[in-house]
């Protein structure tokens, strides 16, 4: 586990108790992604407290109620008038309800050091109308259960064009990405020794894995595996180590392993040059997986192939891809169709 990098979290560095809360989920062996986001989260409430002169450990329902307001009204952090497309507000609502899980854990962990007698952010489900701190707490906010974006067939085949501009790493890394619908941490990741090109197959290592567990995926038998081929014949050129499959080739770094901020801000670049602002490394797995759903792959399949602990996760593609719900509906209003045909359909056959 990585060291956690409290410079990025000063205010919780800067007192005992949350400290060493956050120093106990990296002990934990939490995700590196995971303690960055308790953190970050942590460090904002502890900010939100010192502006409003609150003690976090004597925190009450009132003050969390508070804290929600701050939250849903303040500016976006990307800009002031960026809003979320979920609420209209500044934050998105998965933003929010992260950081008031976190708030929940924390102050989880002082009711078990019987530091103060109850938990005030409480849980339960958003119910519209009914009041917070009642016998039976409701949700603090209500959840948008939204579906991911994906670019249109058209827009998926600009993004193509821009990419064979760019270097021959980048070309292979999107097309693993999207062939294996690997997230950014197991595509960064991955080692020579983790393919094989014989079958075509690339393993993604439990230790890299959101849920930790091991998985097989394959790539194209076409594209993907020629240019992987010549890519591998290119990188031993950088370094004849085995290691990481991704190495870097700037010059200030050439040979060393790709992080993930580089090749975020690779897919930055082709998101800006094809004018697609909400494509994102995430973007290449949900059009993958939704692609797999369109082209009626069996659901327990998918899940395997996306490493899903939930079927109902993968259930989102399936809703995403728009298949089942369109040939239900074609199913049912057939006759009705045939119908429009007959009477206005004449003067175009």
């Amino acid at each position: 586990m990585d060291e956690v990098r409290w410079e990025l979290y000063p205010l919780v560095a800067s007192l005992d108790r949350p400290r060493t809360w956050l120093q106990l989920q990296a002990h934990l062996q939490l995700a590196p992604k995971t303690i960055d986001a308790y953190g970050r989260a942590l460090n904002d409430f502890l900010a939100f407290c010192e502006k409003s002169q609150i003690e976090p450990e004597r925190l009450t329902r009132e003050q969390v109620a508070l804290y929600v307001h701050d939250l849903a009204t303040r500016p976006n952090p990307k800009g002031a008038n960026i809003l979320s497309i979920e609420n209209g507000q500044g934050l998105s609502n998965s933003t929010m309800q992260q950081r008031i899980t976190v708030l929940r854990l924390f102050c989880d962990s002082l009711v078990e050091q019987q530091l103060r007698p109850d938990n005030p952010v409480g849980r339960g489900h958003y119910v519209r109308g009914k009041g917070f701190g009642g016998m039976r707490d409701r949700g603090l906010l209500p959840r948008y259960e939204t579906l991911p974006w994906i670019p249109s067939d058209s827009e998926w085949q600009s993004l193509l064009k821009a990419l064979k501009d760019t270097s021959l790493r980048n070309q292979v890394m999107l097309l693993l990405a999207y062939d294996g619908a690997l997230r950014r941490e197991e595509l960064v990741t991955l080692e020579i020794s983790d393919i094989d090109v014989a079958y075509r197959q690339v393993r993604i290592r439990a230790e890299h894995a959101k849920n930790r567990r091991e998985r097989v995926v394959g790539y194209g038998k076409t594209v993907t595996s020629r240019l992987l081929e010549a890519y591998l014949r290119h990188r031993h050129t950088l370094s004849s180590k085995r290691g990481p499959l991704f190495l870097s080739e700037s010059r200030r770094n050439p040979g060393s392993p790709l992080s993930l901020i580089m090749w975020s801000k690779v897919i930055e670049r082709l998101s800006q040059q094809t004018d697609l602002p909400r494509f994102t490394t995430h973007t290449l797995r949900h059009l993958r997986l939704t692609h797999l759903a369109r082209s009626h792959m069996d659901l327990h399949q998918i899940a395997t192939y996306a490493g899903h602990v939930s079927i109902q996760t993968t259930m989102r593609y399936i809703h995403l891809s728009g298949v089942e719900l369109t040939e239900a509906v074609t199913r049912s209003l057939t006759s009705f169709e045939i119908c429009i045909e007959n009477i206005l359909g004449e003067d175009y056959r």
